[in-house]
């Protein structure tokens, strides 16, 4: 079917982009709310210019779905992993499951969780829910200590229901919320009178965007001996563990900690990385990033040169980076988010090292990048210069590795003032995506290594990190002592 661009292009709050889509919906467990939901969002997606079909085929999607809250869905019964066999496709539609739960039992789980990680150590029995791993109760631990309660119950759920994107909704005989959980954790909330129009929105940008992880080889491979003598790889090694001392870096992920489900990588990723980073080296003129974590698993503070790549551009079709392979490695392809690492420079200028460098070269203004999992608390304005997103983009959060998220950093810091002025005293640049984490930006300094100005700021306060992502609208608001203190604004 040939992409159709939805008519809500008035709307300032919703991206342009948007397009329309076929979906279906194939209930599984309900209850009374459950089908005046799925009659909600039924309705909704049709005035919108969905596609709304009676069974799924191989123009599908989307299928909505439903499960029962507390109850462990055997992953044979789940129609995740029998979509196919059941309609005969071709494909796996992406899958969206609908959970009703009680406000008194939400808030009951919340409290009871809020108790169990606010403990020096997890302790088993306060995660006996059916269904899960034996590994599961320290990751909901440590998903906890990372982002609240509220993470570690959504990973509860979707172990539960054997599904990723999970619209939990808050509902007695109506619905007051429903939140949007997602493979990164993120957990957004709907409510209010357009309740369904704000559920349909959100669905409408995650499917609306395209991945950006087709990534293409290109150029001679770089010798073994050139790439021993650069200093980057090591700087890369050095700046990792400086940064994961600080812990910056979230634990990974893998699915089959959480719950026990044969072949799950034919359908969803067997895990998520934890954030990434990169520098440039003056001397290959290209970019020197962290690999993917999502094949296998890469811990970003304790990198092995086996653990980087090369990344010298952007493809034409804009699906993918453009990296070189080095003689004798691995060479994994990079970070999901390599495609927005270097597209950050095409709008910013660049700069001539002077003799305070080892190498003379024209570069881009930005060295050093960091993208991670966690928020930014507070910073001193300064030393930091905080670059906002387009507004759409906080009221309806896009997916990580994507055009969309590229294009949305790559404008916030093309707006930047410190980075398009050189000169300018401010040596950090950052920006936050809702529901997912934050992207800091290091200009060059003469004597320092890469990310040093980053763990330093890190250090002396000018640059608050906290484990907490705000979900949605947030600001910064300046306090008695000078520093901009984040103010997220209630989603």
């Amino acid at each position: 079917m040939q992409d159709k661009k939805l008519d809500i292009s008035q709307d300032l709050q919703v991206h342009p982009w948007l397009k329309s889509m076929n979906l279906a919906f194939v209930p599984g467990p309900i209850s009374p709310v459950l089908e005046g939901v799925m009659d909600g969002l039924r309705s909704e997606f049709s005035r919108l210019g969905h596609n709304v079909q009676a069974t799924p085929d191989e123009d599908t999607e989307v299928i909505i779905t439903s499960a029962a809250y507390g109850e462990s869905l055997g992953w044979r019964k789940a129609l995740i992993f029998n979509i196919r066999r059941l309609y005969g496709l071709e494909h796996t539609p992406t899958f969206y499951t609908l959970v009703q739960i009680s406000p008194e039992e939400f808030n009951n789980q919340i409290d009871h969780l809020n108790q169990a990680i606010a403990k020096d150590a997890p302790d088993e029995s306060d995660f006996t829910y059916d269904g899960l791993a034996p590994e599961a109760p320290g990751i909901l631990y440590e998903q906890g200590k990372r982002g609240g309660a509220l993470l570690a119950f959504q990973r509860l759920i979707q172990a539960q229901v054997k599904s990723i994107r999970v619209l939990l909704v808050v509902a007695d005989e109506k619905p007051q919320s429903i939140y949007h959980f997602d493979l990164v954790g993120a957990h957004p909330k709907s409510s209010g009178e357009n309740i369904y129009r704000d559920v349909v929105l959100r669905i409408t940008t995650t499917m609306s965007t395209e991945e950006v992880k087709e990534h293409q080889v290109v150029g001679e491979t770089i010798p073994a001996e050139q790439w021993n003598n650069l200093s980057t790889p090591g700087e890369m090694i050095r700046a990792g563990q400086q940064i994961g001392e600080r812990d910056f870096f979230t634990d990974m992920v893998r699915i089959a900690d959480v719950v026990k489900v044969p072949a799950v990588s034919d359908i969803i990723a067997d895990q998520y990385s934890e954030g990434c980073f990169a520098t440039w080296d003056p001397e290959l003129g290209a970019l020197i990033a962290t690999v993917t974590g999502s094949a296998r698993p890469v811990h970003k503070g304790a990198l092995t040169e086996e653990d980087l790549a090369v990344i010298v551009g952007v493809r034409r079709d804009g699906k993918g980076a453009l990296v070189r392979h080095v003689s004798g490695k691995r060479n994994d392809p990079p970070s999901t988010e390599a495609v927005e690492l270097i597209e950050m420079d095409d709008p910013l200028p660049w700069i001539q090292l002077n003799d305070d460098w080892p190498v003379q070269a024209r570069v881009p203004v930005v060295r050093s990048k960091l993208h991670g999992h966690r928020g930014v608390k507070a910073y001193n304005p300064d030393f930091v210069e905080y670059v906002p997103l387009e507004a759409p983009y906080y009221h309806y959060p896009v997916s990580c590795a994507t055009y969309a998220q590229a294009q949305g950093i790559r404008g916030a810091f093309a707006r930047s003032e410190c980075l398009n002025n050189p000169q300018d005293p401010r040596r950090l640049a950052f920006t936050v995506l809702p529901g997912h984490g934050a992207v800091i930006a290091e200009k060059w300094i003469p004597g320092n290594e890469p990310f040093q100005t980053m763990w330093e700021y890190m250090d002396a306060g000018y640059l608050v990190i906290d484990n907490m992502v705000p979900q949605g609208e947030m600001s910064y608001k300046l306090d008695e002592g000078g520093r901009m203190v984040l103010v997220p604004a209630e989603n």
